[in-house]
Formats: structure tokens, sequence, C-alpha cells
């Protein structure tokens, strides 16, 4: 164990165990981890550049969804580095503020993405049940409150639940079992009565889970209504094409972490913690791109405009310097 001073927990080393009892599989998810964490930066990086480049999709649907791309690459980049360095190398180790760095981080941004995709639903709502008056309902200063509110949660709940659990006494346990600093992984360390922080995570859990959770459902429970409330097939059709994307990255995200979080520290199981932390972080940042882009013609169409205009542009570029090089060479001819 690396001190310092044995009472002076700025000065402490962690040593992030992770899949070190299974060395035979750590060069496995270092491959898997590596391929998974491109996706995630290409695809994330894509669905913001066009929300960004293309004035068609300058709607609050695409306002969020290129905010939630943001969250996805700042939350992996947060843990995926330092996991691949850890998987690739003999070397475990992360300093005291890396892990408070990386804990703040991880929970902001996992935080604020679960009110997001509250918000995200609500947008929803409005497309499915007042498609009359989306626009004047869903106009640019909400969207900004609610996206700013989205984020001022994040943030309380990372500046309420990081300091207790870094300051929770652990007598000389310096092992964590994870890959990353992790609220529950820290909690378990601890060699005094954890029973508060476990209170006080429970409740922003609460807050932060199943509060917008409901509010999914409840919104998703007001379109299934109107759904069967529409006549033709059409728009039926329609309806299901707006809201499943969003579903499913809801499924995919929350059934995870409420699995994780709303459990007591004493039940919570490290292996099973550890791949479950593995698919929320790494593989679902990586899919929703290609969830939201392969069901969704507005963006297809957006790529393929791109795409044509960029391959115009080259040949463009390419004819004029072959006609360049023609006139060059008849110069020269006596």
């Amino acid at each position: 164990m690396q001190w310092v001073a044995d009472n002076d927990s700025y000065q402490q080393v962690f040593i992030l165990v992770g899949f070190s009892d299974r060395p035979q599989l750590e060069i496995i998810l270092f491959a898997f981890v590596l391929v998974f964490y491109i996706l995630t930066l290409l695809g994330n990086s894509a669905i913001i550049f066009l929300s960004i480049l293309d004035a068609r999709l300058h709607t609050p649907m695409y306002f969020f969804l290129g905010n939630l791309s943001f969250l996805d690459l700042c939350f992996t980049t947060s843990i995926v580095p330092q996991l691949l360095w850890n998987l690739w190398g003999p070397e475990k180790t992360i300093t005291y503020h890396g892990c408070v760095a990386q804990l703040y981080i991880y929970m902001v941004l996992g935080s604020t993405e679960c009110v997001l995709l509250a918000v995200m639903s609500y947008d929803r709502y409005v497309a499915v049940c007042r498609p009359l008056h989306y626009t004047v309902i869903m106009h640019p200063r909400l969207c900004l409150q609610l996206v700013t509110v989205s984020w001022f949660c994040g943030f309380l709940n990372s500046f309420v639940m990081c300091p207790q659990t870094m300051q929770l006494s652990r007598c000389g346990h310096h092992m964590v079992d994870h890959f990353l600093c992790e609220m529950p992984a820290l909690i378990a360390m601890s060699c005094e009565d954890t029973m508060l922080v476990e209170a006080f995570a429970f409740a922003l859990g609460v807050a932060l889970l199943l509060v917008p959770l409901s509010l999914i459902l409840i919104s998703y429970s007001m379109i299934a209504a109107t759904v069967l409330r529409i006549k033709s097939a059409a728009g039926c059709k329609k309806a299901f094409n707006t809201c499943s994307s969003h579903l499913m990255v809801v499924s995919l995200f929350y059934g995870t972490i409420i699995y994780m979080y709303l459990q007591p520290a004493n039940s919570y199981s490290q292996d099973q913690g550890k791949f479950l932390t593995l698919f929320y972080t790494i593989i679902t940042p990586s899919i929703n791109p290609l969830i939201y882009t392969l069901r969704n013609k507005d963006v297809k169409g957006v790529m393929r405009r791109l795409l044509k205009g960029m391959i115009s542009g080259v040949m463009d570029a390419v004819l004029d310097n072959l006609t360049i090089l023609y006139y060059n060479i008849i110069d020269c001819v006596p």
C-alpha cells in the first residue's frame, strides 16, 4: 500500500481491482471496451455535429438528443481511458484526487442523464398528444430551462453524495473492488457504520431514478392512450416511430441503474455490479446513436445529403485538378 501518512487520506493511492482476478479476460475486455469506446466517440460526435450543422434538425427533439450525446461522450470518457490503462498493464492504481474527480464527474453526468431522459419523454408526449401546439409549448427558452434543470439535479446529487462517500473511514483499506471509483464500491470499503450514507443515497436514488422514471411512465401511458385513439395505421406507425427509440434507450439505461443503486450495500454483488456497470457505462452509450439513427428518417436523410455533398465536392476537386494538369501539359508541348 502506498501512503505518505497513515491518517492522511489525501495521500492515499487506491488500487482498482477491476477484473484482475480474471487475467485471461483482461485482454479480451481491453479489445471489447476499445471497440465500443470508438463507436461511442464516432456515433455521438456524429449526432452532435449533424444536429448543429443541418437547419432541419434545429428542433427540440434534436436539441435534447444532442445534449444526451454530449453526456454520453463525457460519461464514457470519464471512465474508459483509466479502464483501458488498467486492463492493458499491471498498474491498477488511481490517486485519491483522481478517484474523487472520477466519482464527481461520473455522478454528475449519470444523474443528469436520468433527468434528461424524463425531459425527452415530455417532449415526445407533447409531440404525439399535442402536435398542433408543439412549437408553441416546446419553445427554445423552455428547452434550455429543462436542460438546465437536468444539469442542476446532476450537480446537486454529486455535491451531496460525493463528500459523504469520500469522508467515510476505510481503516487502511485501499482495494476498490471495481474498475472505477463508484459509490457502492467505495461505501462497501468502509469500516464504520454506513447506514446514514446509505439512507441519503437511497433517498436521492428515489428522487433521481424513480421520480423521473415515474414521469416517463406517465408520459408514455398518455402517449399510448392517444395512439389507441388514432384511426389510421399510418398515424399509429408514425407515433410509434416517434417514441420507440427513446423508450428503448430508457429501458436499457434505467433497468441497470435501478438494479445497481436501489439495493443495500451489504447485498451488493461486486462481480455482478462490475458487468452491469460495464453495460450501462460502455455499451449503452455506444448503441444509443444506432438506436436513434436507424429508426430516424431525418437523421439518415441528413447523413445521406452530407455524404453526397462530400463525395460531390471530392469529385469536383479531382476534376478541377485533372483539368489544370491537362492544360499545363498542353502548354508544355511545343
